[in-house]
């Protein structure tokens, strides 16, 4: 706490001095704006003139006047009292949605006279010329992007690379950061306050406390093993009478009734260790509430690297008297016969856990190994997860159970070896301390020993500050961090304790959470930095550095070469993760939950979810490593499957947990994001769906033309779960306000044709009507249908209980696109959308532009984003070479 006060008076003093220059160039940046608004205004309107461009006028005359001037005033627009002055915010933000109308061909109405495509062409690049010259001299030379802090994803990323260790868990201590233009990339969003410094410290300091070395001698590496049958949360719940909700003793995929019934030990311990290793517990439904399988002897000492081995193996339960497989003390158990999926997670009480892996366990008894990190006092969870999660009321069913058995996992052990360290003291102490002695303290924890406490502290932090703060330290730099070290040492702090308070301060100032970036043509220094950020969530490494210092990182084959080097690498599946969170919402893939009563077959079903997750990072990540391109974006030849996600898309069978690359069938609806699960479920509430929603989204994200915001007091349309009307009648009547039909019409055609999926993304052909509803609400759309089967069969959920529904209306997934072509289903959609290849790749480097510089791509930006089209138009604008062609543009080599 010492050196955390310490720390803190200087960071406040900071904060402020921040503060106050932050405001000083904010009002700067408005002053220049305005002088240089009023300096320029008279010979701007004479360099462009207050009347448009030839052409241009032209254009307008002959095809928008109609519509468009003081009578008529269609969408409220009067282009004869619009006045060309793009220097002017409101005008240009107008002649943009014009511009944009035109090229999209959105304008003229289909029912107008049409322009020619030459006609048409010459009209934007009139209009465009201009426009894009005022929006750049309104930026002045400031650049594209706000100077911004590091969001708390990156900050803790940098501390895990800093100091060497991936196990590091900081990002929870700092508050959730801003969003803007859909990232948390934008420093208009990551703005800084004092509570966020005080947060800044304590995850400093937290940071620091936890790679310095606890001990003074090299700690133990110890290999244990944890036996199923010595923990409590496996044998508390053995029961033969409940066997479906409760643990039962296997040998050798055998039952051992004996045991059970009292008559035997439950172990052999260690009189018999051969035997004892082939002692285990099964079960035949997941981990969950009662029954939670937890090595619960085991917790993690301190934070750091283990090595995790498990013996388990698949069984079954076959039947009992009269198919009563239930009761094991007359049952079958014998050799599995399939392969089973496993999660492991870590846990910290009160149920914190974080997913450490996935493996399959197969009917012969085998080892899985995980590599991993654990957090001190965190224990080790096990769950069969494709079973079934027994929940209230009584009467609970396995769903998986058939008059032949169910299926089973045994738990023989689990072996730990750990902590790891490859030496000692770890990097991250040697960081901090290099080689200076340490001894242990009587109360625990070590003290740095130095003999010369000024001059080590001199010569430790200046290479610290050289190694975080990713470019050369000056003086001046370390002057006010040397200040905190010499006051804590002179009112008698250890010299440990003044030095875990300067180098708090150092990653609490702005030169570790600020990007450095000036105006104009970024440095070696400031591009390593931004490159790092963009493909790694984190900071330049030694390889970087090394060829910022020497001036090379900006020649273009160097930094194409780095790109490629950054992107190979493990790290970049932060640049995925991070990227999908937020640019597909992958973030709150787990908000909501499938409806209990609704949809009980996805509810608890954590697998299903992971999976969903995983396989659209992995498809990104596909697309980026094979250079695939864009156009798989919409659709494609593959999807990234595993078992879990194969049955729910109703695909051929795949094998395992594991998701790979797996071929889809011809004319298979899956292929692209649109059709992934996690997708589907992002966009659904957990109850219904709503092409409204899903639409927008669609629009917003993949299409990359956001429809604007719905106007205030306008009610949201809620399906109608009963079955009495179909959510497309009620939209039809929505629409049948004109203000409302003009955005409606855009964006409903793309949300029906995502109906056929459900709030998981499973297929449907009809609604789903829960049974509950009664026949009144749904003999509207019985009515002619005598010859269909409209109720489904009772089926059992993930939760044991049993539901039933009715097959509500059937599914209308037919629509119009923007330029009239009509699709019946996601597959035309699809192939409409895919006639524009380049409008596809074109949100796509949008997207990638925003994430990687955080700015937003405006209008004079965008003859940057057509040359990087342009380049890789012949390829078929491929993935890897759009985030190459982003990163050698001037939008990313500039602020």
């Amino acid at each position: 706490m010492e050196s955390k006060n310490l720390a803190m008076g200087w960071v406040e003093a900071a904060a402020q001095m921040l503060d106050r220059t932050m405001s000083v160039l904010v009002s700067y940046r408005y002053f220049w704006t305005l002088l240089a608004a009023l300096a320029c205004g008279p010979g701007f309107v004479a360099a462009h003139g207050a009347e448009l461009p030839g052409r241009a006028a032209a254009f307008v005359e002959k095809y928008c006047i109609d519509c468009h001037d003081g009578d008529m005033k269609k969408g409220g627009l009067d282009l004869t009292a619009l006045a060309f002055e793009p220097g002017e915010a409101k005008v240009f933000d107008t002649w943009v949605k014009v511009h944009d109308r035109v090229r999209d061909g959105e304008m003229p109405p289909r029912k107008k006279k049409q322009p020619g495509k030459r006609a048409a062409k010459l009209f934007l690049a009139s209009l465009s010329g201009p426009m894009v010259a005022a929006d750049r001299e309104r930026r002045g030379g400031e650049g594209r992007a706000v100077a911004r802090r590091l969001n708390r994803h990156e900050y803790e990323n940098a501390l895990r690379d800093l100091f060497d260790a991936p196990w590091l868990q900081v990002g929870r201590i700092l508050p959730e950061d801003g969003e803007a233009y859909r990232f948390s990339k934008v420093g208009e969003a990551l703005n800084i306050s004092h509570v966020q410094m005080a947060r800044y410290v304590q995850a400093a300091d937290t940071a620091i406390r936890q790679v310095m070395a606890h001990q003074a001698a090299r700690p133990e590496t110890n290999t244990v093993r944890y036996f199923a049958r010595e923990q409590d949360s496996f044998v508390r719940r053995m029961n033969h009478r409940l066997a479906g909700r409760a643990t039962f003793p296997v040998l050798d995929s055998r039952a051992q009734p004996e045991i059970l019934e009292g008559k035997a030990p439950l172990t052999v311990g260690e009189a018999d260790p051969e035997l004892r290793d082939r002692e285990a517990m099964g079960v035949v439904c997941s981990s969950y509430e009662p029954i939670e399988l937890r090595y619960d002897q085991f917790s993690a000492e301190i934070s750091g690297s283990y090595q995790l081995r498990f013996n388990a193996y698949s069984i079954w339960m076959g039947p009992g008297p009269k198919n009563k497989w239930w009761q094991s003390d007359k049952t079958q158990i014998s050799e599995g016969r399939n392969n089973e999926p496993v999660t492991v997670y870590s846990e910290k009480p009160p149920r914190q856990q974080r997913k450490l892996a996935d493996f399959d366990v197969a009917p012969a008894p085998s080892v899985r190994r995980v590599d991993t990190y654990l957090l001190a006092g965190e224990t080790i969870r096990v769950d069969a997860s494709r079973f079934f999660r027994s929940r209230p009321p009584g009467g609970w069913h396995n769903p998986l159970a058939t008059p032949e058995g169910a299926p089973g996992v045994a738990f023989a052990w689990m072996e730990m070896t750990g902590p790891i360290y490859e030496d000692w003291p770890a990097r991250g102490h040697r960081l901090l301390f290099g080689d200076l002695p340490i001894e242990d303290l009587p109360g625990g924890g070590v003290e740095v020993i130095s003999a010369a406490p000024s001059a080590d502290a001199r010569r430790h932090l200046r290479r610290f500050m050289g190694r975080i703060h990713r470019h050369p330290v000056t003086d001046q730099q370390m002057a006010p961090i040397l200040e905190v070290i010499d006051n804590a040492l002179d009112t008698g702090s250890s010299f440990t304790e003044a030095m875990i308070a300067g180098y708090t301060t150092v990653l609490c100032s702005p030169g570790f959470l600020y990007l450095k970036q000036s105006p104009g043509a970024l440095d070696d220094y400031a591009l390593a930095e931004r490159l790092a950020f963009f493909l790694w969530n984190s900071q330049p490494d030694a390889a970087l550095r090394d060829l910022a210092s020497r001036g090379r990182l900006r020649k273009t084959r160097v930094l194409k070469a780095q790109t490629r080097r950054l992107l190979a690498d493990a790290r970049s599946r932060r640049f995925v993760e991070a990227f999908c969170d937020y640019w597909l919402d992958l973030r709150f893939a787990n908000v909501d939950s499938p409806d209990e009563t609704l949809y009980p077959d996805y509810y608890l079903d954590d697998l299903l979810l992971q999976s969903a997750v995983a396989e659209t990072r992995l498809f990104v990540a596909e697309l980026v490593k094979e250079n695939l391109p864009a156009r798989n974006v919409v659709d494609s030849d593959f999807a990234m499957l595993n078992a879990r996600l194969a049955r729910h898309y109703d695909l051929p069978p795949v094998e395992g947990v594991a998701l790979r690359r797996v071929a889809l069938p011809a004319n298979s609806p899956r292929g692209g994001l649109l059709a992934h699960a996690s997708v589907l479920k992002v966009t659904a509430n957990g109850t219904t769906t709503s092409p409204v929603t899903r639409g927008a989204w669609v629009m917003e994200r993949i299409v990359g033309k956001p429809p604007p915001p719905p106007p205030p007091g306008v009610p949201a349309i809620e399906p109608d779960t009963r079955g009495a009307t179909t959510i497309r009648q009620q939209l039809e009547k929505h629409r049948a306000d004109k203000s409302c039909n003009a955005c409606h019409a855009r964006i409903d055609p793309v949300g029906f044709a995502l109906e056929n999926f459900d709030v998981m993304g499973g297929w449907r052909d009809y609604y789903r009507v829960a049974d509950d509803s009664g026949p009144s609400e749904v003999k509207d759309w019985v009515e002619g249908r005598e010859e269909e089967k409209v109720e489904t069969p009772r089926e059992y959920g993930k939760n044991g209980q049993p539901f039933a529904f009715h097959d509500g209306p059937r599914i209308e997934a037919g629509g119009q696109w923007l330029d009239g072509q009509s699709f019946a289903d996601l597959r035309g959609l699809k192939a409409i959308l895919l006639e524009d290849e380049r409008l596809i790749a074109r949100n796509l480097v949008n997207q990638l532009l925003v994430y990687a510089t955080g700015a937003p791509v405006q209008f004079g930006d965008r003859p940057h984003v057509e040359a990087i089209l342009d380049n890789t138009e012949s390829s078929g604008y491929r993935v890897r070479s759009l985030i190459e062609q982003i990163v050698k543009s001037e939008l990313f080599r500039r602020k």
